[in-house]
């Protein structure tokens, strides 16, 4: 299985979209991590760059993540990407308890993301604009 972590210095970065880089972890059967890459992060918004898709195509079927936006979440959900929200810490301790079962997804999408596509949709229903995500 693959796992991908957005990355900042070593730790689960608490943004996403704005990531230093994505660290994908390979396991095996028995949980083992069996190899590592690193993935550049895109400039600007995760959720509107190609980042979710070329995750999708190495065989990512996994996003450990701290903070993400609704937009992203569904991105990724349509991409075959299941997407654990809330951890935070060292990446490859995160990993490994969420390997022994530790780390549950916390359903929380990112407060300030939330606010803004809220914004944004009362805009759109006003004025007609199609807004596909927001910033991550």
């Amino acid at each position: 299985m693959k796992i991908a972590i957005p990355t900042h210095s070593g730790k689960v970065d608490d943004h996403f979209g704005h990531c230093e880089y994505f660290i994908v972890f390979t396991t095996n059967d028995n949980k083992d991590i069996i190899h590592e890459e690193i993935i550049a992060s895109p400039n600007g918004c995760g959720c509107k760059s190609n980042i979710i898709e070329k995750l999708s195509q190495i065989g990512v079927k996994v996003m450990l993540a701290g903070n993400i936006g609704v937009g992203a979440v569904n991105k990724l959900s349509i991409n075959g990407i299941a997407v654990v929200r809330g951890c935070s810490g060292n990446v490859k301790v995160v990993l490994n308890e969420w390997l022994k079962g530790n780390i549950k997804d916390n359903g929380e999408v990112c407060k300030e993301h939330e606010h803004q596509h809220q914004h944004e949709d009362q805009h759109q229903h006003r004025h007609g604009h199609n807004h596909e995500c927001e910033r991550d």
